[in-house]
């Protein structure tokens, strides 16, 4: 989705979020660390070249395959999996690699540069905040490996068994456990969303994706440790299968997702509702999710449910005045209500999106979270629209007074906070 979040009747055009010192700190920690990578390594020359040159091309491989959106957490698996493993590389086919960190940190964003050309040249490229999460994710496995690998200290506390093996799977698990709490801390800076849920979904992220990630990253240095640089397209090529099957996932998702927009809009196209209610209610219904704490797959319920909340007004012989249902008699308000579940159902979406479609006229205490966030949503922007110049404050005085029985206070609260947010946008809102 493209716009902003509207304080009122309609999206305004808005200054970009100021920028969190955080971000901006990580940002500045990530490319000094990479500037002084790179320096080092051309002042030094690149050990290994051979086995330089395939963990970078592997990593650039990665990046011309990744899929998705620049937001998604991991639209590059392959690209992260080839990079930790060059972290983790003690040994190639039986004789000691001479890589330190800084090297490895230099060929992985070489590497990833390579790979990002491409997407760069399409305005798909990955996000400033993903290349200081690789640099910095990269430099922190490679300082925890290397460095105790070449002082002889692992091969005194675990030996070359299965000790070995369980302590790099020990290392990626902790390695994952921190990209995770940086992925949040930036979100968190960058939205003002709770860190809690955000660290939360991350993690979630971390045994699905993430693991297989992690698996292969893990495999791939004990491999190359034992077979040879040989070992590489063998191990890497499933994850490589993989991330195209999830590349083309990823597009049918948001063929899916613009096929229920394009259904929402059929109330605008015939008059039942202003142009851009629908995106609306849903930016907002959104957002004020991520600020009650909600988790990824019941935004995704919530955004779609808010999506075709009106779409019960297209079985109306008489249309409402504006589409305004907020004020219309609770009667007429749940049939609205209970034919638009109907038609939901009829689509094949997510039976849990009708469900909550067709609740959002009941009283709040009956009414899903979800059900609960679309009805103040929607009453919001249509008050606000109403209301003129003065129409968010006025808007959220009246949902305020409604709390007793119609709109949840906490949701209403969550709401005054995203409006009063500047510069928010749809992206982050979601």
């Amino acid at each position: 989705m493209t716009g902003r979040v509207p304080r009122g009747p309609a999206p305004r055009t808005r200054a970009p979020r100021p920028c969190s010192p955080l971000v901006v700190g990580v940002h500045t920690v990530a490319a000094a660390l990479a500037l002084v990578a790179l320096a080092v390594t051309a002042w030094r020359g690149v050990e290994d070249r051979g086995v330089a040159l395939a963990f970078g091309v592997l990593v650039a491989v990665g990046e011309l395959a990744r899929w998705g959106r620049t937001g998604d957490r991991e639209p590059a698996p392959l690209g992260t999996a080839g990079a930790l493993a060059y972290a983790l590389l003690g040994e190639v086919a039986g004789d000691s690699a001479r890589h330190g960190t800084f090297q490895i940190v230099a060929v992985t964003l070489a590497g990833a540069l390579v790979g990002c050309v491409p997407h760069i040249a399409r305005g798909t490229g990955p996000t400033a905040d993903q290349m200081a999460r690789r640099v910095l994710t990269v430099g922190f496995a490679a300082v925890c490996f290397q460095p105790l690998y070449a002082q002889g200290r692992l091969a005194q506390w675990v030996g070359d068994g299965p000790g070995y093996a369980l302590l790099v799977v020990g290392l990626l698990a902790l390695i994952a456990l921190c990209d995770a709490v940086l992925a949040a801390v930036l979100a968190h800076a960058r939205t003002g969303w709770p860190f809690g849920p955000l660290l939360r979904d991350e993690l979630r992220a971390v045994p699905g994706i993430g693991s297989a990630v992690c698996a292969t990253g893990a495999v791939s240095a004990l491999a190359v440790a034992v077979a040879g640089l040989w070992a590489l397209p063998v191990i890497s090529l499933p994850l490589l299968l993989t991330q195209l099957a999830f590349r083309r996932y990823a597009s049918v998702r948001a063929t899916y997702r613009q096929t229920i927009a394009s259904l929402a809009r059929a109330t605008e196209i015939a008059g039942y509702t202003p142009h851009g209610h629908a995106l609306r209610v849903a930016a907002l219904s959104r957002a004020v999710g991520r600020d009650l704490g909600l988790s990824e797959p019941e935004l995704t319920v919530l955004e779609y449910a808010a999506l075709m909340h009106d779409i019960g007004q297209l079985s109306l012989l008489d249309p409402v005045t504006d589409g305004a249902t907020a004020a219309l008699p609770a009667d007429r308000q749940r049939r609205i209500a209970l034919l638009g579940g109907a038609v939901v159902r009829q689509t094949g979406v997510d039976a849990r999106v009708a469900t909550v479609v067709e609740r959002q006229a009941d009283p709040y205490r009956e009414q899903p979270v979800a059900a609960r966030i679309v009805r103040a949503a929607n009453a919001y922007e249509e008050m606000a629209r109403e209301e003129g110049p003065q129409g968010p404050l006025a808007a959220l005085e009246r949902l305020r007074l409604g709390t007793g029985r119609d709109y949840q206070p906490e949701v209403v609260e969550a709401l005054a906070r995203v409006v009063s947010r500047p510069g928010l946008s749809l992206g982050q809102a979601g």
